[in-house]
């Protein structure tokens, strides 16, 4: 007998835990906010436009009265706003359950940060890496705690190029979309090596949406990319963004959820379906990837980790 799929409706009772959202006002930040509020759980929406979280906060609650939401500023292509968001919620919050590592660009023409750093790579690795390190010791006072960051299909097809993280020598906006999934599956992984050695209580978990229609797609840049994925494909093949976020909500609700996993859907290509078990590339799981990346990540995010035990 076939395995039921499972949904949304499966979330345990999350009252009393804390989320930390990134990206939480649209597409698959918003959908993972509405299902964890509609199950108990106080999300903290982590937005780079404030109004476009107070529009989020109004459209659930319009939905679930009851729902227990707060919105702060945060954006992640900006280290100094990273560090005023974690002092933030430092002050505000005696403990984290779950840091969800969601938010993301793709594909823009090539910029570069506050700090000077490649806009895809800032925003999609680096802000989160600098995010998940300040804190750390948050979650570890946390209930079953996890830090779940989102990865892509697209991180089979990434390598990073230490030697030109910038693209200043070359620039392709999937190139450095790519290499940025790709560095948010190393860090995951080595995130859960760093952890299980020291005896954390902290699960670094990873998951993909599979192919999911966002506003990622169609507010990328106008050309034959756009049209063919944006405009054609999302209608045509993409999961809606409720049925993309079931892999994030799986990885940080389910309690058999182990660390070091990856979820991702359980259909063709893992383009859709329900969330299941699916393949890290070894690359990402490679053990002199894994320091090097972390060893630039500090260098470039001034970021420390302790590891909390």
């Amino acid at each position: 007998m076939k395995q039921q799929r499972w949904t949304a409706e499966q979330i345990p009772d999350q009252t009393k835990r804390v989320f930390v959202v990134t990206g939480a006002n649209s597409g698959l930040g918003l959908a993972t906010t509405r299902a964890l509020a509609r199950r108990g759980g106080h999300v903290i929406l982590a937005v780079r436009d404030e109004g476009k979280g107070r529009r989020a906060v109004d459209e659930i609650t319009a939905e679930q009265p009851g729902a227990s939401l707060e919105v702060r500023h945060l954006d992640l292509a900006d280290l100094d706003s990273v560090r005023a968001f974690a002092n933030q919620v430092h002050t505000d919050h005696p403990r984290l359950d779950v840091l969800i590592n969601n938010a993301g660009v793709m594909a823009p023409p090539r910029s570069l940060s506050a700090q000077g750093h490649e806009l895809q790579f800032a925003c999609n690795h680096l802000g989160h890496f600098a995010l998940t390190g300040l804190l750390l010791g948050l979650l570890a006072a946390g209930r079953d705690p996890r830090v779940v960051t989102v990865s892509s299909i697209n991180h089979r097809k990434g390598r990073i190029r230490f030697d030109d993280l910038a693209g200043e020598r070359g620039y392709s906006a999937m190139g450095c979309y790519d290499q940025s999934k790709f560095a948010n599956a190393v860090f995951g992984w080595e995130l859960h090596r760093r952890l299980t050695e020291a005896g954390s209580p902290v699960r670094s978990v990873l998951a993909h949406p599979g192919y999911t229609a966002t506003n990622l797609q169609t507010s990328a840049p106008i050309g034959l990319w756009r049209v063919v994925f944006g405009r054609i494909g999302n209608p045509l093949f993409a999961q809606t963004p409720a049925q993309g976020a079931l892999s994030q909500l799986y990885a940080a609700t389910d309690p058999g959820v182990e660390g070091g996993q990856f979820i991702g859907p359980d259909g063709l290509a893992e383009l859709r379906g329900g969330p299941t078990r699916v393949r890290l590339s070894p690359e990402a799981a490679d053990a002199e990837t894994g320091r090097r990346l972390w060893e630039v990540s500090e260098q470039l995010t001034d970021v420390r980790f302790v590891i909390p035990v």
